[in-house]
């Protein structure tokens, strides 16, 4: 069992002062094996925290990161999937099914995390997973207007993932999951 963080669109703090208190108390570190973050952390302080809960931190570059060295896209393989993460802001429409797809058979992954639309999203298409975490902090976007906050947490073990997604709605925190199994024919191989 590894467990993956999966967040981003943090804006702080320029449009968000910092995580909500009861994220805060949830994110402990020594929990979580890797951080894949979509970007829009904004300051090195947000990356510095993240990786005090976990120094596997994997984070690809939001329009309005400070930080130039962070990566347009990403892949990495944890346990049996591989992952692919980008900030979301280069899809166009944003969040279009399609072009997510797209995306996700150009990088060739199982699971494709986005972020840009500050909205949760995932689901099953086309043999793999689209996730996008949405905001962790519910930053406003120009784009969306419901502003709860949320991350995902991915369960990888073996050939199966659950992906609970955590928000924040009316002050408390709501859990939801979707359960992901690969199957034979969607396996990548390494070349």
């Amino acid at each position: 069992m590894v467990l993956v963080l999966a967040l981003g669109d943090l804006h702080i703090p320029h449009r968000a002062a910092d995580l909500p208190p009861k994220f805060k108390s949830m994110l402990v570190p020594g929990k979580i094996q890797h951080i894949i973050c979509t970007g829009n952390l904004c300051i090195k302080e947000v990356q510095d925290y993240l990786k005090t809960l976990c120094p596997d931190l994997h984070i690809t570059r939001g329009e309005y990161d400070e930080e130039t060295r962070y990566p347009e896209t990403k892949t990495l393989t944890i346990g049996q999937f591989k992952l692919g993460l980008c900030h979301g802001h280069q899809v166009i429409p944003w969040g279009d099914l399609d072009s997510l797809a797209m995306l996700q058979r150009q990088l060739d992954v199982d699971i494709l995390v986005t972020g840009h639309t500050h909205q949760f999203t995932a689901y099953k298409h086309e043999g793999g997973v689209v996730i996008n975490p949405g905001s962790a902090t519910g930053a406003y976007s120009s784009i969306t207007y419901d502003g709860n906050p949320s991350f995902v947490l991915m369960d990888i073990d073996g050939l199966r993932v659950m992906v609970y997604v955590y928000e924040l709605i009316d002050g408390e925190v709501k859990v939801d999951k979707i359960d992901f199994k690969k199957t034979a024919d969607t396996i990548h191989h390494a070349p």
